[in-house]
């Protein structure tokens, strides 16, 4: 491969997309479960949509998070999923991103 490695196991920036459906996932069920909404027949779709740049490079535009429900869900909790899906801290922390610093230090004696 030409960056390394045998491609035996996901890419660094894949574990990083996967945190985010992970992580809504994560508050969903934790919602559900509160208030004993089965879970079996729930799923979340992650779904990654790219655009060009002038320069024709592309980029990753957005990511969308499908939550998909049962017919059996009550509707009264399809605004709360989307709600709780959006306090995941792993969206939190893209939207309103730190500071990154990297450095080197030189280690002495």
């Amino acid at each position: 491969m030409k960056d390394g490695g045998e491609n035996s196991a996901p890419a660094p920036y894949d574990y990083f997309l996967s945190s985010l459906g992970t992580c809504a996932g994560i508050y969903v069920l934790s919602f559900c479960q509160e208030r004993k909404i089965p879970t079996e027949e729930i799923s979340l779709v992650q779904r990654l949509e790219y655009g060009k740049r002038e320069n024709g490079k592309t980029f990753l535009e957005k990511i969308v998070l499908d939550i998909i429900v049962p017919p059996a869900f009550p509707e009264k909790y399809h605004r709360a999923l989307i709600k709780v899906a959006d306090e995941c801290a792993v969206k939190k922390t893209i939207m309103h991103p730190p500071i990154i610093e990297v450095k080197t230090t030189v280690i002495t004696g």
